[in-house]
């Protein structure tokens, strides 16, 4: 789906007037009326708003555009559900609910995140656990909050 039905969608599916919307996230009718219209998008701003409003991420609000991937456990992030929260409850989209939430990490360290990972995941393979946290160590290398 394209902005412009998902926003007409959810101002629709809580009942809202374009006036409405507009008044919650303080724009005018018109410029409701253009975004559903496809002839604008919502400033990075106004989609903050947006988002806090319809309790979804800017990524759903965009047509989810990126494929999120936590920056910390590197989980895909498939579901606005999976999404960590800051303190305020708005999205924060790098990183996964049981990384980050309330404005603190889970995993003080990257070693106990791998303790983590290394005791948790399933290993079809049943490779040594030395060698799954090597593997694990190299994946994360390479993520946002551990580079």
């Amino acid at each position: 789906m394209e902005t412009r039905d998902i926003l007409k969608s959810l101002r629709e599916q809580r009942g809202l007037t374009q006036e409405q919307l507009a008044d919650r996230v303080m724009v005018t009718r018109q410029a409701v009326s253009r975004w559903e219209n496809g002839e604008t998008q919502p400033n990075t701003d106004t989609l903050k708003l947006l988002s806090r409003e319809f309790d979804v991420s800017i990524n759903t609000l965009l047509g989810s555009p990126r494929s999120l991937v936590c920056q910390c456990c590197g989980m895909p992030l498939g579901e606005d559900s999976m999404i960590s929260r800051e303190k305020d409850g708005s999205f924060n989209e790098d990183y996964c609910k049981w990384c980050y939430s309330d404005g603190g990490f889970a995993y003080a360290t990257k070693d106990s995140l791998l303790d983590f990972l290394v005791s948790h995941m399933p290993d079809p393979e049943n490779r040594p656990a030395g060698e799954r946290r090597r593997s694990y160590d190299a994946y994360l290398s390479g993520l946002k909050h551990w580079k």
